[in-house]
């Protein structure tokens, strides 16, 4: 099979450039670097792709690495545990044996996972369930010899070395995956929380639903109360939802299609505005500098809505992808819309005989300089270049020349603004009830960005329904997720020098609720649509990161292959010709791991090099 390509498109720009720094990347060897006993380094030569299991593992000794959690199936054995928020009520998550409800136990992880399928979704007790109000399920402990049967370790025999971690997040996802069909109807009812959250119009009258447990009141404010919100106080139910429901006028919705809207709320006596969480468009006064953005309610009439009229193509046996900013990929100096893109660039691109384009800075990003990549508005699609309805022609039209699109989603971090972004939420609440953790853990000192607790509730449906939104309101055909690294380790790479040793990747050091988080998605993903295409950005060289999740995997498609990029740019900045190894371009090219596919790129964003002109940004 062909190895599959991507390319990157763009063009000019305006703006002061604040790229976002990536983790330090000391690319590991995927086959591993092997250390010869008694302490002497060898130095492997770069050699042909080989088995992952046919090589050596690292045996260098790290003594947190190997005080590894320790699942076993007897209360009495000392469990090893990273810091994790325990539920102010019972939950659903089984305590780790040794903790709390050990004993022996005979259920199997793989057939828990049939049976839960089998049985079908569980009815709700509450439409918006949390896990405050989970009971505990003794029908979920797995015992450590069913582990044994997942299919990764015949894979690769050196992950039967850390069999307790992969016990330990196999028995979270299924608890978490039950306890969603148990309370929420299932992980499809679960992530259509954008049906139920923020504002939504039924032939009864306009409902709107905000989750922010620390506010003491509030109310729906904007263009059409005359920012006035005393008439428009909002309830607040047991679970932290926030509810108005508001009839029509006249048979109209009272909240009119493109009007303004803000959430207003009291914490600590003083009222602060915020755009709504769940907002599908938000816009600037471009001519006022430093307006903030406003939430815009968006519910064109039928006649206005845009209607898809062409099939997802089929899924390549290998995507070639180019890569672009929709903003950046006019000829002229000003932002491009969508339509232009689509009329312009899109012909082009099929053409060039690519199959797959890659949208970057899809999502609502108020820095326009950040690429995307802090982005303030999950749900709303970014105003400098058109409308929602504009971005569904796009995708419409690249489905006509058959092309797939894919959306570079960021779930592993948010913009830490607070007037127009999901920090405005943050006013100091503990971790539960927040989108974020508390404290260092929920900011990112290297991006300036917020992390989110994805050991909530309400993250989890607002992250699984994100992803939903997009696939089914816009039809696109998969994601590239940026920052896998940061979301899979708690030190989220940072000043972190990979070497392949395995002890790096299954230790304390592993964020299980982002990987749970990350297994939920990409079940629900290919259950949604099992032709979509998920790419994960990754530069630790997790194992079984692209393995499906019923094998012990994350579940994701590809993996970017990360280092090929770098040589490239290496050798072409700093080699001259005679001087390039034909043996270190085979192996770079060649170096990923058996059985886990991976995306072969020569440049992307990351390698665009910068020069600022007079305030013009020139790739």
């Amino acid at each position: 099979m062909a190895s599959p390509s991507l390319l990157s498109g763009g063009g000019g720009s305006r703006g002061r450039l604040r790229r976002r720094r990536k983790p330090k990347k000391i690319t590991p060897s995927l086959r591993g670097r092997e250390e010869v006993e008694g302490g002497k380094d060898a130095n492997p030569a770069p050699a042909p792709a080989i088995k992952l299991e046919e090589l050596p593992v690292l045996t260098r000794w790290d003594s947190l690495a190997a005080e590894m959690l320790c699942i076993t199936s007897s209360s009495s054995s000392p469990v090893p545990l990273q810091p994790t928020r325990r539920p102010r009520a019972p939950s659903d998550r089984a305590a780790p044996p040794g903790i709390a409800g050990g004993g022996n136990v005979r259920l199997s992880v793989l057939s828990v996972q049939r049976d839960v399928r089998r049985s079908g979704p569980a009815k709700a007790k509450s439409k918006f369930a949390t896990a405050a109000t989970v009971q505990e399920n003794k029908t979920m402990e797995a015992t450590k010899d069913d582990v044994n049967h997942l299919p990764i370790y015949k894979l690769d025999p050196k992950l039967e070395k850390f069999k307790d971690h992969f016990s330990y997040r196999m028995k979270r996802y299924l608890e978490q995956k039950s306890s969603i069909e148990k309370n929420e109807g299932g992980l499809e009812e679960f992530s259509k929380g954008y049906l139920k959250f923020g504002i939504n119009t039924n032939k009864d009258g306009t409902v709107y639903r905000e989750w922010a447990p620390a506010a003491q009141e509030a109310q729906l404010v904007g263009d059409f109360n005359d920012w006035n919100g005393a008439n428009h106080n909002m309830k607040k139910d047991k679970f932290g939802v926030w509810s108005i429901k508001i009839d029509h006028v006249k048979g109209e919705p009272a909240i009119p299609h493109n009007s303004r809207v803000k959430f207003r709320f009291k914490h600590g006596g003083v009222w602060v505005d915020r755009i709504p969480a769940w907002i599908r468009y938000a816009t600037v006064d471009a001519s006022k500098f430093g307006a903030p953005y406003d939430g815009v309610h968006w519910d064109p009439p039928a006649s206005e809505r845009y209607v898809f009229m062409y099939p997802r193509p089929p899924k390549p046996d290998a995507p070639r992808i180019y890569e672009a900013h929709v903003g950046m990929s006019g000829e002229e100096p000003a932002v491009s819309t969508y339509r232009e893109f689509a009329d312009n660039v899109l012909p082009r691109i099929r053409a060039n005989n690519y199959n797959t384009v890659q949208l970057m800075a899809v999502m609502e990003h108020s820095y326009y300089a950040s690429f995307g990549y802090h982005v303030t508005n999950f749900f709303a699609v970014s105003s400098r270049s058109g409308t929602p309805e504009d971005l569904k022609y796009l995708v419409d039209k690249a489905h006509s020349l058959g092309l797939r699109v894919l959306m570079d989603v960021v779930h592993s971090h948010a913009s830490n603004n607070v007037t127009d972004g999901l920090n405005g939420y943050d006013v100091g609440q503990n971790t539960h009830e927040s989108y974020f953790h508390t404290g260092d853990r929920g900011y990112h000192k290297l991006w300036d960005s917020r992390l989110f607790n994805y050991a909530n509730w309400e993250v989890l449906r607002f992250l699984l329904s994100n992803l939903r939104y997009w696939m089914h309101e816009f039809m696109f055909d998969g994601f590239r997720f940026d920052g896998v690294t940061s979301m899979l380790y708690h030190h989220h790479g940072i000043n972190v020098g990979f070497t392949g040793n395995y002890k790096e990747y299954f230790s304390l050091d592993t964020d299980v609720d982002a990987v749970v988080y990350m297994m939920l998605a990409n079940h629900l993903m290919h259950k949604i649509l099992p032709e979509a295409t998920v790419v994960a950005e990754d530069v630790s060289g997790m194992p079984v990161l692209c393995r499906p999740v019923d094998e012990g995997g994350v579940g994701f498609d590809y993996r970017l292959a990360m280092a090929i990029p770098d040589r490239w740019i290496d050798y072409l900045k700093n080699k001259d010709d005679s001087e390039w190894s034909m043996g270190e371009i085979a192996h770079t090219l060649t170096n990923r791991r058996y059985t886990e596919k991976c995306i072969a790129y020569a440049e992307s964003h990351d390698q665009v090099p910068c020069v600022i002109l007079e305030g013009n940004i020139v790739m």
